[in-house]
């Protein structure tokens, strides 16, 4: 029994650093322009926030997400989860 117990905890262990592995940095870069974010420019997308250094690159952003959504995937950012609506 002790070893089964021994077991799982290593299991639960190894899988959670694996999800600290695998998450994405936080963003610092705009997607678009590769300037600092501003955290007051912004657009939700599928779920996920993302941030914009002016607004003219949201403008960007909403006409082709995907594209820059693969930039930030290339960069290796996780885009921060979107707050829910209340």
């Amino acid at each position: 029994m002790f070893r089964l117990v021994t077991a799982f905890i290593m299991a639960t262990l190894l899988l959670c650093n694996a999800t600290f592995l695998f998450a994405g940095d936080a963003q610092e870069k705009c997607p678009v322009m590769g300037g600092d974010i501003n955290k007051e420019i912004f657009a939700d997308y599928n779920g996920k926030r993302v941030y914009f250094c002016c607004s003219g690159c949201v403008d960007a952003f909403n006409k082709d997400p995907e594209k820059y959504l693969k930039v930030l995937e290339e960069q290796g950012v996780e885009p921060a989860d979107s707050p829910k609506a209340e």
